[in-house]
């Protein structure tokens, strides 16, 4: 049923929106002045209006090769109904004595801008062995739960001003103590509302999961790798922040980086972990694995194209953010080994300049295309691909769910954010 964009009334400060037939929290500059009383209302009234969409919609259907696009589309929507009904609970229930009620506005916000890409495998990896499920939907959605969790810290650790277009949470948390007039550095009042935040998304992205209704043998096969993909997420940030610019490591320490950190999170766990729920036998969870292997680490490859070239405007992101981080990317390493000597000496004059301005971010971008490192790592990305769909072959997977997942590997190599 196709649903006209529709407003919700909630408090004359907090505005629901239907967008698509599914309601977001929309902040204005001023609706984050409001009361906690506001806030608190603006939370409930999202969660509800999220329940009225989820009753209607129903299990997810498996994938129509002909309408991928509108699939992945439809399961967005039905995802993020699923976190947002569960994340207004939680916030009823538990913030409500914290004296920060805007904290479950910020999350609800924030999660409403995620792309969806680890539920949509995790779902994906269930579709594989076992047929639609509100249960393993709901699943899903504690993927969402916990890269809220990897990226609210990870804005913190970097100092990022914006996260998908908006003020980071750290920062709108330092506003809103600012706006309050409270004791104390809003700086750090921001710092340390976004780690528990985060620390609260953890929580929630495991309860999420546990309560789901899934069988409890079904969820016993999930947990192994539940928790190898957390751990391989903090091993790998701990590797990311070792990364200095200023002693470039060697490509295949950055590659290695990229499969912990983003690669097997992003892709292949949450494919094996639907995949175990399941119940799929080994040849499929082989398969699966191989190709997220393949997939995730051409995804963090985009990605670090992205984090150099892309535009702020779709990235939502700075301009040159991984240059002004200083951060050993795929593209800064592959540029430093291509570069001639007199390339590598402005190489090292940039990497070792105290502030980096917008004139000097654009120099260095131009010495990076001239060096045909863009070009090498865009074939690292399409030789990833290749192994994909090499991998689906081997595993047997094919029809609706194979369409599916070659074409979910298109959507993370070639996306412009």
């Amino acid at each position: 049923m196709t649903r006209q964009p529709a407003r919700v009334r909630t408090t004359p400060s907090a505005v629901c929106f239907l967008v698509k037939g599914v309601p977001r929290v929309n902040l204005s500059r001023s609706s984050r002045r409001r009361t906690d009383v506001g806030a608190k209302a603006s939370v409930e009234a999202a969660g509800a209006s999220r329940r009225a969409y989820r009753a209607e919609a129903g299990p997810h259907a498996p994938p129509d090769v002909a309408q991928l696009e509108a699939w992945r589309t439809g399961l967005r929507r039905a995802v993020l109904a699923a976190v947002t009904e569960f994340v207004s609970d939680r916030c009823a229930e538990e913030l409500g004595a914290s004296g920060v009620d805007v904290a479950g506005e910020i999350l609800l916000e924030f999660l409403d801008g995620g792309k969806c890409l680890r539920s949509t495998f995790m779902y994906l990896g269930w579709l594989c062995g076992a047929p639609p499920s509100e249960a393993a939907l709901s699943a899903t959605g504690s993927l969402e739960l916990l890269h809220a969790f990897a990226l609210l810290q990870d804005d913190v650790m970097d100092d990022s001003a914006s996260r998908r277009g908006r003020p980071a949470a750290h920062v709108q948390f330092a506003d809103w103590h600012r706006s309050r007039a409270l004791s104390g550095s809003s700086r750090r009042f921001g710092e340390a509302a976004a780690v528990l935040l985060g620390d609260l998304c953890l929580i929630w992205a495991e309860q999420m999961l546990r309560d789901c209704g899934l069988a409890a043998d079904q969820l016993q096969r999930a947990w192994p790798r539940y928790d190898a993909m957390r751990s391989e997420l903090a091993v790998g940030q701990f590797a990311d922040l070792a990364n200095d610019l200023r002693d470039l490591p060697p490509m295949e320490s950055v590659l290695a980086v990229a499969r912990r950190k983003s690669g097997n999170y992003t892709v292949r766990r949450p494919l094996e972990i639907g995949a175990a729920m399941a119940g799929c036998d080994a040849r499929v969870l082989a398969g699966l694995g191989d190709y997220g292997c393949a997939v995730g680490e051409a995804f963090q490859l985009r990605d670090d194209i992205l984090g150099v070239f892309g535009a702020p405007t779709v990235t939502g992101k700075p301009s040159g953010g991984d240059l002004l981080e200083r951060k050993a990317t795929s593209v800064v390493v592959a540029a430093h080994q291509l570069a001639d000597a007199a390339a590598r000496r402005q190489f090292r004059d940039l990497m070792h300049t105290d502030r980096l301005d917008a004139a000097a971010v654009e120099r260095w971008r131009t010495l990076i295309l001239s060096t045909g490192a863009v070009q090498w790592i865009e074939q690292l990305i399409a030789e990833r691909v290749a192994a994909a769909r090499k991998a689906l072959d081997r595993s047997g997977i094919g029809g609706a769910i194979g369409d599916a997942l070659v074409d979910m590997a298109g959507v993370c190599t070639r996306r412009a954010a």
